[in-house]
């Protein structure tokens, strides 16, 4: 009987149980190997005054196929919601403005796009970028060592880092322009004179109508909850895989408690797990991975008296540099307003502040108390808001999203070589082609359909 491991159980390792189920049939054993005490990684979904809110990932990339088609596929397609006509904003250069059209992920496409978010010196760099010489990049670059050389400093510290950190919890001077912009990279490649060409060249000529984000009205967690119900597996909570090694037959894995031997693996944990499992099995993979960093950060929710008026914004982002009047930072990188973004939350009032940014922990060294009285502080700040919460919840993502620097692709593509040569072996997850939830579930399908194919083959 065919005995399959699945090592992780966030999105990629359910995505891949489910996968593995569907293809292998139902005499196959498959176990799920969860070093926590719950399934579900970063989609975790807790009850908040009564409702069910995610205090993790809150929604998905609705553009990219993936996530959708599989929520379709197992029947879930009556819980997709996607975002109310609610816009965002940026804090940038001490005011509340509306986060402008016409960029990606802040690189604009034209001077005007940006105006209202830069200060008249700040646009006049935009606007002069198209008269620098031609921009070429050899090989990969931080993506802010890049725009800040054609930019200036302005459009990367108001604009760029605020919406990278809603993605990486990192900036762009930390992150690889190839892995983090993969478009952009290429309308260079193909011979964009400028960054503000290649921006415009990726826009869409007239807005699309497909709405950009999807969420689950029951929250996030049910996509886990079904397709652990639909693939069947066993699964071993509490439990950590510490060591694994090839036998003459498949791979034994060394638990906390004892040893389990099965005939393939899937890995489907985070970068820092995976080089340590792969050592031995597959050290240039091991190495490889091991030089993926790792950012943290926090969500805290709160419920707020019914009735408690919000700004008509989906939310707000917020710059590092960005400060009260008397100089002391803010300690949030955003807030979400979810009974303005998501109409099905709309009572009693949720909403959520993020903290945290690579490299700097700031509040994050507060306890939970101390942490949501500076949440709640900076929420008053940003919007007015100083009602006391009904109910309040602090999750802590330790090490919760890794960071593509420069080279990424690189390390990547060397650690999925090295491991396809392995028999029996596959990784999928947040630190190999994206950190969103569709991005997860192409990896983990991936890696379910290798090792299918090597299984039936012997």
């Amino acid at each position: 009987m065919t005995r399959v491991a699945v090592v992780g159980g966030g999105v990629s390792g359910a995505t891949a149980a489910y996968r593995l189920r569907q293809s292998l049939g139902g005499a196959a054993e498959l176990v799920v190997f969860e070093s926590s005490a719950s399934l579900g990684g970063k989609l975790r979904t807790v009850e908040l005054a009564g409702t069910r809110y995610d205090v993790g990932v809150e929604a998905f990339l609705a553009r990219r196929p993936e996530a959708v088609a599989l929520i379709e596929e197992i029947g879930l397609d009556g819980e997709l919601a996607h975002p109310t006509g609610a816009k965002s904003t940026v804090r940038a250069g001490g005011q509340k403005v509306a986060m402008p059209g016409g960029t990606m992920m802040g690189i604009p496409g034209s001077a005007d796009a940006v105006a209202g978010v830069l200060s008249e010196e700040g646009r006049r760099r935009v606007a002069a970028e198209p008269e620098l010489p031609p921009v070429h990049v050899n090989g990969d670059v931080a993506l802010g060592e890049l725009l800040r050389a054609r930019f200036g400093d302005e459009l990367v510290d108001r604009l760029v880092d605020p919406l990278l950190g809603g993605v990486y919890a990192g900036g762009a001077d930390g992150l690889g322009l190839r892995a983090t912009v993969p478009a952009l990279a290429s309308a260079i490649d193909a011979g964009a004179p400028s960054l503000t060409a290649a921006a415009a060249s990726l826009l869409p000529s007239a807005p699309s109508t497909k709405p950009v984000f999807g969420t689950l009205t029951g929250g996030m967690s049910t996509l886990i909850d079904r397709l652990i119900e639909l693939a069947k597996p066993e699964i071993r909570l509490n439990t950590l895989v510490r060591g694994l090694s090839r036998t003459a037959e498949g791979w034994r894995l060394e638990l906390t408690e004892g040893i389990d031997d099965v005939d393939a693996v899937i890995l489907a944990v985070p970068a820092p797990a995976a080089r340590r499992l792969l050592e031995q099995a597959a050290p240039v993979a091991s190495a490889a991975l091991g030089q993926v960093e790792l950012a943290s950060m926090a969500v805290v929710g709160l419920a707020l008296p019914p009735g408690t008026e919000l700004p008509a914004a989906s939310g707000v982002l917020i710059g590092a540099g960005e400060r009260y009047p008397d100089g002391k930072p803010l300690a949030a990188k955003a807030f979400t307003f979810s009974s303005r973004k998501w109409a099905h939350l709309d009572d009693p009032v949720l909403l959520r502040g993020s903290v945290g940014r690579f490299g700097e922990p700031g509040a994050l060294r507060a306890d939970d108390e101390e942490l949501v009285r500076l949440v709640r502080a900076d929420l008053a700040e940003l919007t007015g808001v100083t009602a006391e919460p009904i109910d309040v919840h602090v999750q802590r993502w330790g090490g919760g999203l890794p960071q593509y620097g420069v080279g990424h692709g690189e390390l990547v593509e060397r650690a999925e070589s090295a491991v396809a040569a392995v028999p029996g072996l596959a990784i999928a997850g947040a630190a190999l082609h994206g950190v969103g939830v569709p991005a997860c579930i192409a990896t983990a399908t991936e890696a379910a359909s290798r090792i299918t194919s090597e299984l039936r083959r012997h």
